[in-house]
Parts: structure tokens; C-alpha cells; sequence
């Protein structure tokens, strides 16, 4: 099973380019996405899910080609939406046998396949209840359930946990490291926790263009021994800021605790840590910023 998203690129029709020469080639597993708000992720997603074509390049699956037969992708093919909608006044079996209708589904094994899903999502102790009355996370479970429905070789999911708590998160982020296994998903995010624990590769992305893609490992290696904290007194921390990335504050009783990143210790008092992915994403990121990686 491969994707492979071949020299794609997307243009609007104000001139503005969503994506410019994209490629990457991904196996079954999870790809973290990862870059700002307007980074291109979002124009990639409807590509790969077929609802937007691109100015140029090729999307294929498993030797398919996506703009060519688009039915043939749609079969196997699982998506959730950053603006996911739903139906306030059905309940989750009505809504999930509504859609499973539009999918084409037969009528028994798509009952069989939504009690599946609700034990899955768990959502079967509401099952009856209207989805108007579902929190951020439970109609982002029923999100994730529907695009599930037809056990898709190929799941998208684009900024699912948006407005989500602490606790619906990892819930959320636990659910898609369950359902990876034999299919390839795609998590789109500018939130770099919500891939660090799951994703068995990571690709940034900015200004439509692919940054750098590679295994987790790799990625912390690139700052490996240039991260540093230190305790400052405040009134020093704007300076700092102006001098250093800055991963990262905490008020403490003598001061804040930055986290800096930086090829060379910043003072005598820093101390070297460990490195997180966040750290990694803002250093890549940084880059073109003048000084601020040395």
C-alpha cells in the first residue's frame, strides 16, 4: 500500500499558490502534518481527498490515479474535515445510517459496521442521543466514526482536535494510534503535541512547500545539544526574546524559566536538555530568521 503525491501544486484563482511542487511518498502508518495556519495543510487534504483538483502534479494510490478515477479512490477512502458538520436533530445511529446510505453501504453490514464504530468511538451509551446536544469531542468521535465507515485503506483528518480539551485530546490523539495499523492516515495539524506520541513520520510544511519529512528520531537529531534552559529575572525576558528562539516560558519565585534554542550555550548558567519535536518544528521554522539559531 503507497501514496505517492508527485510534484503537486495549487493555485487560486486570485494568483495566491496553496501548494508549490509538493511531493511525498507514505506507507501505512501515521504522518503528523505539521505547520502554521495557512501553511497549505488544509489545500493538500482536499487534494487527497479528492475534492479539490491541483493546478499540477499527480496524487497516486496503491497505482490509481486520484484526478483520473476519483471513484475508484472514494471507495476506500476515509475523511474528516477541519469544519466536520453534522446533523443537530438526528442521533448517531440515524446519522451514521444516513451517511452510510450516501457511501453506498448495503443496508446490513452497514448496521453491523455502526455498532462496531460506536463501541470503537465510544459513543454507544449515547447512541440515541441528538448530536446538538454532543460536546467538541463527542462530535469529533462521531467525525472519525463516519469516516470510518467504510474501513478506508486511506484516512485523512484534517485539525481534528481544534477546540478540543486537554482530556477529549488524548483521547482523540490514543484512537487514531489504535486505528493506523494496516492503513495509511494522515493527521493534519499545527499542533505539534498532538503528533509527537503517535506519528511514525512527521512532515512540515509552510508556505505550500514540503520543509523537511522524516521518522521522529531524525527530526530531534537536528537539534540535538540546542536546547537550553535558564532561569532569568523578568524583566530580562523580552531582551531574550529578541536575542533567542524562545521554546517556552514558567514563572518561578526568582524569575522565568525559558526553554531557548541555540547552537552555543546561552550563558553559563544554562543548562542543556533534552529535545522536544516543538523544539525541532520552531528551529526548522526559524531558519530565515536572521541570528536567531546562533
Amino acid at each position: 500500500m503507497e501514496l505517492i503525491i508527485d510534484s503537486v501544486s495549487k493555485q487560486y484563482g486570485n494568483g495566491t499558490w496553496g501548494l508549490r511542487d509538493f511531493s511525498l511518498s507514505l506507507q501505512p502508518g501515521i504522518l503528523g502534518l505539521v505547520g502554521p495556519n495557512g501553511a497549505g495543510k488544509s489545500t493538500l487534504m482536499r487534494i487527497l481527498a479528492t475534492i479539490t483538483k491541483p493546478t499540477s502534479g499527480k496524487v497516486t494510490f496503491d497505482g490509481i490515479n486520484l484526478l483520473e478515477d476519483p471513484n475508484q479512490v472514494r471507495g476506500i477512502l476515509g475523511y474528516l474535515p477541519q469544519d466536520f458538520g453534522i446533523y443537530p436533530n438526528l442521533n448517531a445511529v440515524e446519522f451514521l445510517e444516513y451517511l452510510a446510505a450516501i457511501k453506498g453501504l448495503e443496508k446490513r453490514s452497514a448496521r453491523q459496521r455502526i455498532e462496531e464504530l460506536l463501541q470503537i468511538v465510544n459513543l454507544n451509551e449515547v447512541r440515541k442521543q441528538l448530536l446538538g446536544g454532543y460536546s467538541g469531542g463527542m462530535k469529533q468521535r462521531i467525525g472519525i466514526a463516519q469516516a470510518l465507515l467504510n474501513d478506508p485503506h486511506l484516512l485523512i483528518v484534517d485539525e481534528p482536535t481544534t477546540g478540543l480539551d486537554p482530556e477529549e485530546r488524548i483521547r482523540f490523539r490514543n484512537l487514531l494510534s489504535d486505528l493506523s495499523g494496516d492503513r495509511i492516515v494522515i493527521l493534519s495539524t499545527h499542533i505539534v503535541s498532538d503528533i509527537e506520541a503517535s506519528a511514525t513520520r512527521i512532515a512540515f510544511i509552510q508556505k505550500g512547500t514540503l520543509l523537511t519529512e522524516a521518522v521522529p528520531e531524525e527530526l530531534l537529531q537536528k537539534v540535538d545539544g540546542k536546547v537550553w534552559e535558564w532561569t532569568i529575572p523578568s524583566e530580562d525576558l523580552l531582551f531574550i526574546r529578541q536575542q533567542y528562539i524562545v521554546g517556552g516560558t514558567v514563572r518561578c519565585p526568582d524569575g522565568v524559566e525559558v526553554r531557548i534554542l541555540s547552537t552555543s550555550r546561552p550563558n553559563e548558567k544554562a543548562r542543556r536538555v533534552q529535545p522536544r519535536l516543538e523544539d525541532a518544528y520552531l528551529y526548522l521554522f526559524a531558519e530565515d530568521r536572521e541570528g536567531k539559531t546562533s
